[in-house]
């Protein structure tokens, strides 16, 4: 059974940091390029960033550019991103998604549950 299961979310002030988490089985993690993705109630599903099989390789959505930095650790099946100065538009469910193949959208083979990330004071 594939299974992607998120935490690390939770309430942080306006300039704080999180650090989102996502645990991988049931699937060859290291073939896939893995992405996070969030959503909002009001802007719907954005894609935030993303990450090569290898882990060499990532790129981001501009709103989030020096902020956020994704890894990855393919000896443990496991995602991460680190998110600092965290703004209130940063507040959204966050997913972790694969993908197989090189390319980092817009669909995805896999979906967690998802992870909840507020930011206000």
């Amino acid at each position: 059974e594939v299974q992607l299961v998120e935490s690390g979310g939770g309430l942080v002030q306006p300039g704080g940091s999180l650090r989102l988490s996502c645990a991988a089985s049931g699937f060859s993690f290291s073939s896939y390029t893995m992405n996070w993705v969030r959503q909002t109630p009001g802007k719907g599903l954005e894609w935030v960033s993303g990450i090569n099989s290898g882990g060499d390789s990532t790129t981001y959505v501009d709103s989030v550019k020096g902020r956020f930095t994704i890894s990855r650790d393919n000896a443990k099946n496991a995602l991460y991103m680190q998110m600092n100065s965290l703004k209130p538009e940063d507040t959204a469910v966050y997913y972790c998604a694969a993908r197989q193949g090189s390319d980092y959208g817009p669909e995805y083979d896999y979906w967690g549950q998802g992870t909840q990330v507020t930011v206000s004071s």
